[in-house]
């Protein structure tokens, strides 16, 4: 059983680089709750372009530990998501959301402390009565997210790997992490990574 918390802890950049360099989500996002990071499996909603109907459907159906993501057939800066619908995610167990559209309530979803990631942040409001899709494969920012799939968000942005990727990954996330903290205490000493990854060599000669 994967452990997201742990993932979470380990970050996006030392994912992605474990991962093979890949996963990054290619997008300006805008990190609502300063600090916050998370992990966990992918539960996606398609909208209507500027409806979020769908937005309301996924929270009724999301459990405990889900990350919601949420994008419209054309993502727009319309806000998917503000304070009420950010409550309710949180009563219900939400451990994030990551909008591929727009937010409003800022300073509210802040204080309400849900880890929201958000492509633009926008007081204009959704619509309401259009059906889109739940839980199917959606691609933001270049990256395909496919339900299950896991997502971690943190000050770097956003990512997200299929969870059999993630296996493969951790370990080696795991070992990179250990090494990065030897390595800063060798650098806070002194050392310098011009002359430990031999780049003195390569460019001085």
């Amino acid at each position: 059983m994967t452990d997201y918390a742990a993932v979470a802890r380990l970050g996006v950049a030392t994912v992605h680089e474990a991962a093979g360099r890949t996963g990054v989500i290619d997008l300006p996002l805008t990190q609502v709750v300063p600090g916050s990071r998370v992990a966990g499996p992918a539960r996606t909603a398609l909208c209507a372009p500027g409806d979020n109907t769908m937005v309301h459907a996924l929270i009724a159906h999301a459990g405990p530990g889900d990350v919601l993501v949420l994008t419209c057939v054309e993502p727009a800066p319309v806000a998917l998501v503000g304070e009420l619908l950010a409550t309710q995610a949180q009563a219900r167990g939400v451990a994030g959301i990551l909008v591929d559209g727009a937010v409003r309530d800022v300073e509210e979803l802040a204080e309400l402390g849900l880890p929201i990631w958000a492509r633009f942040v926008r007081a204009q409001g959704a619509t309401k009565g259009e059906v889109g899709e739940l839980d199917v494969p959606v691609v933001i920012g270049g990256v395909e997210i496919r339900p299950g799939d896991v997502v971690v968000m943190d000050c770097d942005g956003a990512m997200s790997l299929p969870s059999e990727q993630l296996a493969a990954a951790l370990p080696l996330a795991l070992e990179r992490a250990e090494k990065e903290l030897a390595m800063r205490q060798r650098y806070a000493a002194g050392e310098l990574s011009y002359d430990l990854n031999g780049l003195r060599e390569i460019v001085e000669g």
